[in-house]
């Protein structure tokens, strides 16, 4: 996958995030508009946040030493939290404020026609990302509805970045709304609901997100198909009888380990256990690419109905 595909995606988000923010930032600057403002925010957020998945990328890319003998992939989990903390500190806490503020002192929007055509050059550029997320998360989804592959995915990048790039496109919506109500009837109080509106937004995007990356970074197996594959993987060898039991854990996004318990015939010798076992890795690296650490313990069948499956 992927990542890069989540590279492409990362820059294609940056690139958009990074214009939209000058023009709303000017288009505040004409309108004095508090949801235009929140906007900006926003896309600030956004794209810092686009800059700490590409350095937590990079520093990914780093070899296994003696102090992280299984390399520096889940650095790539540390950087998506520290990006879901960011959404929720720069982008929701402050627009919430900042749209109470308004609410309370509310302060006509001028020359409108400015925010609205920045929003809707907004809309275009956002959408050029989001596309490009969806056209790069498509490669790997396979059937899985869109909540159900930002839960599994064990890749923070793509889902970061598809989540940001959606929670952007509700919250123009959001900001062309409450601009067009304030114009509507004269009243600047809309100005500020729409901006409580998207930091209440993005609040939940961040709360959301920080959730799944955490359970990232405490640890998670490989995904339910994957175990299969892996599982019949190795029953598929001459020499296993049964597995008895399996566990995974993604020691980083594109790094899976792999360890089981395999029962094998009792009649085997040293050297047919060794030859079958070295079999059997091979088929668990065809069926599943990013098995790139694999421990097998064989044992006779003794354990039949004690130990769990």
């Amino acid at each position: 996958m992927s990542t890069e595909g989540g590279a492409k995606a990362i820059i294609a988000a940056f690139i958009a995030n990074v214009g939209i923010a000058i023009a709303k930032f000017i288009a505040f600057a004409v309108t004095g508009s508090s949801s235009m403002l929140s906007e900006a925010i926003h896309s600030v957020a956004d794209s810092c946040n686009q800059i700490l998945l590409m350095i937590g990328g990079r520093r990914a890319k780093r070899r296994p030493d003696d102090e992280h003998q299984f390399g520096y992939g889940r650095v790539r989990y540390v950087y998506a939290f520290v990006v879901s903390v960011v959404l929720f500190v720069i982008g929701g806490v402050y627009s919430i404020s900042h749209g109470i503020h308004k609410i309370q002192h509310p302060e006509p929007i001028r020359d409108a026609e400015w925010a609205i055509g920045v929003l809707l050059f907004a809309l275009v550029l956002e959408s050029f990302s989001f596309r490009t997320a969806m056209r790069e998360a498509n490669t790997t989804r396979g059937g899985k509805s869109w909540l159900r592959y930002v839960r599994e995915s064990r890749h923070p990048e793509l889902p970061v970045v598809l989540l940001e790039d959606f929670g952007a496109l509700i919250g123009l919506v959001f900001a062309l709304i409450a601009i067009g109500a304030s114009i509507a009837t004269g009243n600047g109080v809309w100005d500020g609901i729409g901006s409580v509106f998207i930091g209440t937004l993005l609040v939940v995007i961040a709360l959301f997100l920080s959730a799944e990356v955490s359970s990232m970074l405490v640890g998670e197996s490989a995904a339910p198909e994957e175990e299969q594959q892996i599982r019949l993987a190795l029953e598929s060898s001459p020499v296993v009888e049964r597995v008895i039991h399996l566990r995974t854990l993604h020691v980083g996004p594109d790094d899976l380990l792999v360890a089981a318990k395999i029962a094998i015939a009792r009649t085997d010798t040293g050297a047919e256990i060794a030859a079958a076992i070295d079999t059997a890795e091979r088929a668990i690296r065809d069926a599943v690419p990013t098995a790139t650490y694999i421990y097998l313990e064989p044992d006779l069948d003794r354990y039949r109905n004690k130990l769990p499956e």
